[in-house]
């Protein structure tokens, strides 16, 4: 009986030098909470929510939309969680259901307009489908869930999403108050832009639209290409005109960074325009 304590004892001891077997488990995001809505055409949008500190808040919240959810939702919602003064706003991510960074086909189909067929790879065209989205199921669907403020409700793009952000504010310049852009394609499928934003300009200037209380903010990297540097410069020269209808605009380059790397370093500029809109 000695002898068979002094083995278990033995074994005992071994076992608390032996490594644990963890099961590794998917990090979570505190404060956040995600569900999926389907477009006209029955395709997936998983809708990433950074949700307020307080649950029940003590008015309506502003909401900040953004685009490519997958590659930039995380960084956009600890920006918000390390600032007190945005307790209580929400954020609400359009992404897709992958683990990607991005789908590269479904957003260059969402954020881009028609072109010829034989130019047509990848996929193109559906940037007013992706605005009846975001009119007719998202932003009734958010609001249905939420306490918001419609009368505080931005948008914000990067690249491609900066150019369909662009897009939206020149045709549809109610459906958000603040339009943030960051390092907007104006060079693509010839500038198709341009002609949108002339009949917007003009549609200002002959009082078919109000711009009071709403806001443009172009950002762009000090690595971004030179020629896409001057376009952005460019158009907020051209944006300054529309001062004069309460329409404000500004234009920020950050430096050391490129394409890549700025939405995720720009996350609390973008948070203060969208929830503290004074443009710096």
């Amino acid at each position: 009986m000695l002898r068979l304590r002094q083995i278990l004892k033995f074994f005992i001891v071994m076992c608390c030098y032996l490594p644990l077997q963890v099961v590794a488990q998917p990090v979570s995001l505190p404060a956040t909470e995600q569900f999926t809505l389907k477009n006209k055409a029955g395709q997936d949008y998983q809708i990433m929510v950074s949700l307020p500190e307080n649950q029940t808040p003590a008015e309506p919240m502003p909401v900040l939309y953004i685009l490519d959810g997958n590659s930039v939702f995380a960084a956009f919602h600890d920006a918000k969680r390390m600032e007190s003064d945005y307790a209580d706003t929400l954020i609400v991510a359009v992404a897709y259901p992958t683990d990607k960074p991005f789908d590269f086909y479904r957003r260059s189909y969402d954020f881009s307009p028609p072109v010829p067929k034989e130019v047509n790879d990848p996929p193109q065209g559906g940037q007013d489908e992706f605005i009846d989205f975001l009119k007719n199921t998202l932003q009734p669907e958010i609001a249905r869930r939420y306490d918001i403020n419609q009368e505080r409700q931005s948008l914000y793009g990067h690249s491609f999403g900066g150019m369909f952000a662009l897009y939206a504010l020149y045709t549809q310049p109610t459906l958000f108050q603040h339009y943030i852009v960051s390092s907007p394609s104006l060079w693509w499928a010839h500038r198709y832009l341009m002609p949108h934003e002339q009949t917007f300009m003009k549609q200002v200037k002959n009082d078919e639209v109000s711009l009071v209380d709403k806001s443009l903010y172009l950002l762009v990297a000090e690595g971004d290409d030179v020629q896409e540097r001057q376009d952005i410069e460019l158009l907020a020269d051209r944006m300054k005109a529309l001062s004069a209808y309460g329409f404000r605009s500004a234009y920020y380059l950050q430096e050391g960074e490129d394409h890549m790397s700025l939405p995720v370093t720009i996350a609390h500029r973008v948070l203060r325009q969208a929830f503290n809109p004074r443009l710096y």
